[in-house]
């Protein structure tokens, strides 16, 4: 991303909403603002294989795994307001497991561009099964949309929840069942 151009037009941007970019409350402004876009939009300039960086390991394991709350920031396509929230992500391991720090790396990875968070709680499932040939991946995301809060609709308390399950989670209720049952903290 060429930061100058960014800044450039950002300054062009303060113009046209009827700003002054050269009081001193702006000077810097165009700058910040292409820095921050620069790490919002990191995960069109990475790939994931640098992401899981070979944290993929053998293991005996063939039960579930779960990391629960990880917070997730995006931008939607739409407007480019951010959204936000939490994403669980659990998987039943056929021979290898993936580093648990990793996780919360892909969903930084695929939040990190323009997104709708159905396809972001997509592209999540299938990193992580595709990371470790899983038997079935479940992927549960629980967002707010600044988009729906701080204009159109402007709901404050609305929360839009999505999942993605893969293979034998989508396949089998019972296993389903006990990823879903997990995340609620029961046995």
């Amino acid at each position: 991303m060429n930061e100058k151009r960014v800044a450039e037009l950002i300054k062009e941007l303060l113009k046209e909403i009827g700003e002054d970019p050269d009081r001193e409350g702006l000077l810097a402004t165009p700058q910040r603002v292409a820095k921050s876009w620069a790490f919002l939009t990191g995960g069109y300039r990475k790939n994931i294989d640098e992401i899981i960086n070979k944290a993929v390991f053998e293991s005996e394991a063939n039960n579930m795994i779960i990391a629960r709350d990880i917070e997730v920031y995006s931008l939607c396509e739409h407007h480019m307001l951010p959204f936000f929230g939490r994403c669980h992500i659990g998987y039943v391991a056929r021979k290898h497991v993936i580093g648990v720090s990793k996780l919360a790396r892909i969903t930084d990875f695929y939040s990190r561009r323009l997104q709708i968070q159905e396809r972001l709680t997509s592209q999540i499932a299938r990193a992580v099964k595709d990371a470790v040939n899983a038997i079935g991946v479940g992927v549960v995301m629980e967002c707010r949309h600044l988009c729906m809060m701080m204009r159109g609709v402007e709901k404050q308390n609305s929360i839009m929840t999505t999942s993605s399950v893969l293979g034998e989670l989508h396949s089998d209720a019972s296993t389903r069942a006990e990823f879903l049952n997990l995340l609620k903290g029961k046995d």
